[in-house]
């Protein structure tokens, strides 16, 4: 048994895992026990320890009784783990509470899950930069955000190193593998914790499959950057990014 606001984040994690058709699932956490992004990995993985982790993953094993507030994990050695929506969630709630208590304006950052409200104080809206996943020490883009929510997924952060080869923490749950063709996605929207649940499943389906997502939530829009420094915008995003970044 589980307080409701667990239960109907579980319930909201699970609609994203319906929509991506598992791309984003968070029984993904099992993946822990073998990718480890704290510094104390030092060997890659064997492809059989991953094949039986991919085992753990699969979100229609998650059962929820909603008039008992339960979750069930069907399958023993499961796990269910947030980092995927909870940081978002957090900003989120952080934003509520601030209007409810008469902040007339701010930007809230929860470990880079952003929401903001009203404008700066000179007047114009809030402005946020986007990382260069190619550099993370410059910016490649800055972005007015008004009344809005920002969100990265990236591989340039948490991620391991092995055979000169970047492996990043966000885990296809499929393969079990490090998610691979993209190397950040930036969503902005009404909602943090929505739009990390998209960059998070895009990062996961590749450009393709991600703009095609994106475009069935046309209050959102985002900025992909994939492994080659390539650029693209959503059309609804305002300004024209696209290219090559270094």
């Amino acid at each position: 048994k589980v307080d409701r606001e667990v239960f109907e984040l579980t319930e909201r994690a699970l609609y994203f895992s319906r929509v991506t058709n598992g791309a984003f699932d968070i029984s993904f956490a099992a993946m822990d026990r073998i990718w480890k992004f704290d510094g104390s990995m030092k060997v890659m993985p064997s492809a059989e320890a991953i094949s039986r982790s991919v085992e753990k993953i699969g979100y229609g094993n998650i059962l929820l009784d909603k008039e008992e507030s339960t979750i069930f994990l069907r399958d023993e050695g499961m796990k269910i783990g947030f980092g995927a929506l909870g940081e978002g969630y957090a900003a989120d709630k952080c934003r509520e509470m601030m209007i409810a208590k008469g902040v007339k304006a701010g930007i809230v950052n929860g470990s880079g899950d952003m929401n903001s409200w009203g404008r700066h104080p000179t007047g114009d809206a809030w402005k946020i930069g986007v990382t260069n996943p190619v550099d993370d020490n410059e910016l490649f883009a800055i972005l007015p955000l008004e009344d809005e929510a920002a969100v990265t997924s990236g591989t340039y952060e948490k991620y391991v190193m092995f055979n000169g080869k970047r492996y990043s923490h966000i885990i296809n749950p499929k393969t079990g593998y490090p998610a691979s063709g993209l190397s950040s996605v930036t969503i902005l929207g009404p909602s943090a914790e929505f739009a990390n649940g998209l960059s998070t499943s895009i990062m996961v389906l590749g450009k393709n499959k991600g703009l095609k997502l994106l475009k069935s939530y046309p209050k959102y829009r985002g900025i992909f950057v994939d492994d080659k420094g390539r650029v693209t915008a959503t059309k609804n995003l305002g300004i024209n990014l696209a290219g090559q970044i270094n």
